[in-house]
């Protein structure tokens, strides 16, 4: 059997003009056009759901917090305009920061409050301060205490009643421990490090 001959199609071919060097028919608009109203569709719906889903979320989140108080409330940040080079808006962000209830969130990762606890413990390490004013009980510095510990040693304490051990107990052994104090933190050296240059700068410039 012979395959019939697709003799339709080669005369179509035959009658396009070529002579012109380009396409003269027009393009099909129609299927853009159908492209074009559906994307406009699917874009305002989209557009229509979100702002909806915006404020269903925003109304939860406004319930949730409850009404407005000195606690909580909208401040315009827009207010504070450039903060580097304001001082002025600097002092009003940490007046509304004051507002806020401790325990604040930590601005430097810590390393100041620790700092300041090491100062602090310092004062009482190095100086004498009131323990008990009223039963005159005085505080006296880590060095004048390891002195008279030398010169006098510890008092001792009296033997403690023990009672039979038990099958299978052991006598606790106390550990030393690992250090003999805080260990400054990097910051800490880091400062103590600049302390040290500027007074050796304020030296070699005399």
């Amino acid at each position: 059997m012979h395959k019939p001959e697709n003799h339709g199609s080669e005369q179509e071919r035959e009658k396009i003009d070529t002579s012109a060097g380009f396409e003269q028919s027009d393009v099909k608009v129609g299927g853009l056009m159908v492209f074009i109203v559906a994307m406009g569709i699917f874009v305002a719906v989209t557009a229509v759901l979100s702002y909806g889903i915006g404020k269903v979320i925003n109304a939860h989140l406004d319930k949730e917090d409850g009404p407005t108080s000195k606690w909580a409330k909208t401040v315009d940040i827009r207010q504070l305009g450039n903060l580097p080079n304001n001082p002025q808006m600097q002092n009003k962000v940490a007046e509304l920061t004051q507002q806020f209830p401790t325990p604040r969130v930590q601005v430097d990762d810590g390393n100041q409050d620790v700092a300041d606890l090491h100062a602090r413990e310092d004062l009482l390490l190095d100086n004498y301060s009131w323990e008990d004013a009223a039963h005159s009980k005085v505080r006296i510095p880590i060095e004048r205490a390891m002195e008279l510990i030398a010169q006098h040693g510890l008092p001792v304490a009296p033997a403690a009643q023990t009672a039979p051990l038990m099958t299978g107990d052991s006598v606790p052994v106390v550990q030393a421990p690992l250090t003999n104090g805080f260990a400054r933190t990097a910051f800490e050296q880091d400062e103590a490090a600049a302390e040290a240059a500027e007074a050796r700068q304020r030296e070699e410039s005399k």
